[in-house]
């Protein structure tokens, strides 16, 4: 009994269970996508995967063409998400945390399910599917990822900072230009990983809005993965997986300089 009130008290062992949960859910599967991405069919050390990549037009052309979309959606998702969520921080508290949740309610209804009724609005409303469908199905399930943590900025942040710009005569823009904007820029940089991460690699959203007319890069890996081409699909993803990191080393750089300039 003494050596389990032992095990309780210490607290780093209340992260053990996370620790493996992370291991095994987490960095297993990321070790077996490197490792297949760097195996032929037989097993052995190849780097083929990746020259099959470079050197089919329709692959490329896949991933230019989702970035894009990403990047399009990520615009549209700042446009809507950006004016919302500072009219909520700035609003009655009890009236914005119910609007807040209005907003977030979507995102308890599986993403399929949403999409499916996005698919049914364009139906009724006698709307053709196709590439426009695509992007607004892409803002309309992923506005709320953007509005919640620029929100949650703009809610943490220290309002004497904006007191003492008005103090000291800065105009109303000046004041959100100068003040407002930098200190939200983590929640916008978590909102723009939260959004275009998963418009690249999404792929049910895609075939449902466009009839499979339109092909994003994770219907690229779905389609090799099904048909067994595992490493080739493990390229593909490690090719992601490095496009997640370089960008989020940009957005952590963006951050500690954003955060430098207004010191």
């Amino acid at each position: 009994m003494s050596i389990f009130s032992k095990l309780i008290n210490r607290r780093s062992n209340w992260a053990v269970p996370y620790a493996i949960f992370l291991a095994i859910f987490v960095a297993l599967p990321l070790l077996l996508i490197v490792l297949y991405a760097f195996q032929d069919a037989e097993g052995s050390f190849t780097l083929q995967n990746f020259v099959k990549f470079i050197r089919q037009p329709e692959a490329v052309n896949t991933f230019i063409y989702s970035i894009g979309i990403a990047i399009i959606t990520t615009f549209l998702c700042i446009l809507l998400g950006y004016p919302a969520a500072y009219i909520l921080a700035n609003a009655n508290l009890n009236r914005s945390h119910t609007t807040v949740v209005l907003f977030i309610l979507p995102m308890w209804i599986n993403i399929l399910v949403r999409t499916l009724a996005t698919v049914a609005l364009f139906d009724f409303a006698k709307l053709p599917l196709g590439e426009g469908a695509l992007i607004f199905g892409m803002v309309y399930n992923f506005l709320p990822f953007m509005i919640y943590p620029i929100y949650n900025t703009l809610q943490k942040m220290d309002h004497s900072l904006i007191e003492a710009a008005e103090d000291l005569g800065a105009r109303p823009s000046v004041v959100f230009t100068k003040v407002v904007v930098p200190l939200s820029m983590p929640g916008v940089m978590s909102g723009i990983m939260m959004v275009f991460m998963p418009t690249i690699s999404t792929f049910a959203i895609a075939e449902l809005l466009t009839m499979n007319n339109v092909k994003l890069f994770g219907t690229t890996i779905q389609e090799n993965i099904n048909n067994g081409m595992w490493n080739y699909g493990a390229a593909l993803s490690l090719i992601m997986l490095i496009i997640i990191g370089v960008t989020s080393l940009f957005s952590d750089g963006d951050e500690q300089s954003d955060s430098e300039s207004l010191i």
